[in-house]
């Protein structure tokens, strides 16, 4: 340091500074390099430096980071409320006359100014917007809803309705019995094995666990099963863990998981359920990182790539268009937008407009790669169904504003229905184009095909679109041919069967002869039903519910069986996850009041798990609306 020489000055040490001095320069110099790391410290997250000093935090049980897609910054699990969301009434309380006024404000959302670190813990943050925060408007959704969720219950006390609550009771008791069970055995168990009592895991979900757990929470909830709930809700609080690092099935964790999570909180108001449903939609984001923007069917948990889905293979078309639903949802209780415009509309409907379809349809197998079809097979069976389904149900759950998606709807029932000489006499599934690209019928039926097709019950809701008249009733005619399905002794469906020569609807071979508990004929009676009340539909579910109690029902749960002809037949040792999901849900409403989930307020996604309708706020704003 050079200082300056003057007449008098006198150096007292080596920087030529008196004592007092410098003390004085010590002190200020101490006080600023305090007031530097103070700084580092105390101001919130302003410094980049903060992150070479600071070790990272430890994340909290099952806290993962959102993937950054297309530029957007992630969202982040937070602490569960200390004052959640007001919850919905607790199954069985009615909550008809506790609906609150609407609120005078545009649709379910509201975006609030951070006052605290109680809101930071209940709200995500808003992509692009560091300080604006997001939170869901529970009230204000349910004060949309047009009926109470479990219904008035006005007309239990009439005949015929005695025994009609009989028969419902009778299949909350299967419910009860088929959860305890689980319970009891495989709790925590993706699912239950009654015969061996004990639980199987599989290897679809990537390492999730507690599959009937999530798939249950509505059943249980709808059914008022108020314990089952409340030991089911525990669960997904203490041990639903997403740190899982397997391959999964974007499909089924979709339809399963995330939906099972949606429903639940928008059923009940708990926070903990969007929270789940929001990290672990971030978690499958990666599955559309494909040059077209359409997704892999299996994505890595631990990578975040696309697993063992080469470059080389295909996407199904019922899988990667059967997301639009449940996306949707995720953006209205995040405020992320990527889960709505990466994933569903901008993405998957812009490539299908525009890919060349021939004869107007939908082939089962496109790269997500090139964005060319694979192959020139059509089904509205298996590989095909829940991609019609999600059309119709996607124009319905967005208030019938959503027109795109009536339109293709509409446009590929139009294009297929002249292929199959119906109605009601054939239920042709599935249609294949030869080497002259010419349209062969295929006359094989699956389960899947009674509902979850281009002919679900719903697509004949619209009395303003124009169809043949005859095809208005081929939901019911088709209904009533997977009957001829059924064998006289177990009256359960084979899982699939040929329609050939005018022979009586079959299975050909013991591979196709097994009854899984699945949901689908059920399905279409509960819709059947509610369109038309004709007592017929009620009539075949309870012979269901009679054929589950006789062939599958076992000491330690429901099994599927493996030949439905035969009068004895063998156990499959396993209770899939949509048989509490699905086959028991659509057998209960099929015996309740149309008010009970009204389907004026709720579609129910390919699992059974209901979902809102967006109404219209008096500002006239559709939420969802595309």
């Amino acid at each position: 340091m050079l200082m300056r020489k003057a007449p008098g000055f006198v150096p007292a040490s080596p920087w030529g500074l008196r004592l007092p001095q410098k003390f004085l320069f010590l002190l200020f110099l101490s006080g600023l390099v305090t007031l530097c790391f103070g700084a580092l410290f105390l101001l919130p997250h302003s410094s980049r430096l903060k992150r070479l000093f600071l070790a990272p935090r430890t994340q909290q049980p099952g806290l993962e980071m959102v993937a950054e897609i297309a530029g957007h910054p992630p969202v982040r699990e937070r602490e569960p409320p200390p004052n959640p969301a007001p919850a919905a009434p607790a199954p069985g309380k009615d909550d008809h006359n506790s609906r609150v006024k609407p609120h005078r404000r545009k649709g379910w959302l509201r975006h609030t100014r951070p006052t605290g670190s109680r809101e930071e813990a209940t709200a995500a943050l808003r992509p692009g917007d560091d300080n604006v925060l997001f939170s869901f408007d529970f009230n204000a959704f349910r004060s949309r809803l047009r009926h109470p969720v479990l219904g008035t219950r006005a007309n239990e006390s009439e005949e015929p309705q005695g025994r009609v609550r009989a028969q419902r009771e009778k299949i909350k008791e299967m419910m009860q019995f088929a959860w305890q069970s689980y319970k009891r055995y495989a709790m925590g168990e993706n699912e239950l094995r009654p015969l061996t009592k004990d639980g199987y895991e599989g290897n679809m979900f990537g390492g999730l666990s507690g599959a009937t757990v999530i798939d249950s929470l509505d059943t249980l909830y709808l059914m008022e099963l108020k314990e089952e709930f409340q030991e089911a809700k525990a669960w997904v609080e203490k041990s639903f863990h997403l740190n899982v690092s397997g391959e999964a099935s974007l499909f089924e964790v979709n339809i399963r998981y995330i939906g099972g999570l949606l429903s639940a909180f928008y059923l009940t108001g708990e926070e903990v359920f969007r929270i789940k449903a929001i990290k672990l939609g971030e978690k499958l984001l990666p599955a559309f990182k494909t040059p077209t923007g359409i997704p892999k069917g299996v994505v890595s948990f631990k990578s975040g790539r696309w697993g063992w889905a080469t470059a080389g293979s295909s996407s199904i078309l019922a899988e990667f268009g059967s997301l639009h639903l449940e996306f949707l949802h995720l953006t209205e209780l995040s405020g992320n937008q990527v889960f709505a415009e990466k994933a569903t509309v901008r993405n998957i409907r812009k490539v299908l407009r525009k890919i060349d379809k021939p004869f107007g349809l939908y082939p089962n197998f496109l790269s997500p790669v090139s964005g060319n079809w694979v192959q020139h097979h059509v089904s509205v069976g298996g590989l095909g169904d829940s991609f019609y389904e999600y059309l119709i149900k996607s124009w319905l759950m967005s208030a019938k504003t959503d027109m795109e998606a009536k339109n293709m709807y509409y446009e590929a029932l139009e294009a297929l229905l002249p292929t199959f000489d119906l109605p009601g006499k054939d239920p042709g599934a599935a249609l294949t184009l030869g080497p002259q690209r010419s349209p062969t019928v295929v006359h094989q039926g699956w389960p899947c095909s009674c509902t979850s097709s281009f002919l679900h019950p719903l697509g004949i809701r619209d009395p303003g679109h124009h169809r043949p008249s005859h095809q208005k009733e081929q939901p019911s005619g088709l209904t009533q041919a997977f009957r001829l399905a059924l064998p006289p002794d177990t009256k359960l469906g084979p899982e699939a069967f040929w329609f050939n020569s005018g022979r009586e609807a079959v299975a050909t071979q013991l591979s196709e002869s097994y009854y899984i508990l699945r949901p689908e004929v059920v399905e279409s009676y509960m819709y059947l039903w509610r369109q038309t009340h004709d007592p017929i539909y009620r009539k075949w579910g309870w012979e269901v519910v009679m054929a589950l109690e006789k062939y599958c029902r076992t000491e330690a749960g429901f099994s599927g069986i493996q030949d439905v002809y035969s009068s004895s037949p063998n156990h499959d040792n396993k209770q899939q996850s949509f048989f509490l999901a699905e086959t028991l849900k659509y057998l209960y409403l099929l015996f309740s009041e149309d008010d009970v989930l009204s389907l004026e307020d709720w579609v129910f996604n390919t699992e059974a798990h209901p979902l809102p309708v967006n109404h219209s706020d008096s500002s006239g704003r559709t939420q969802g609306r595309q």
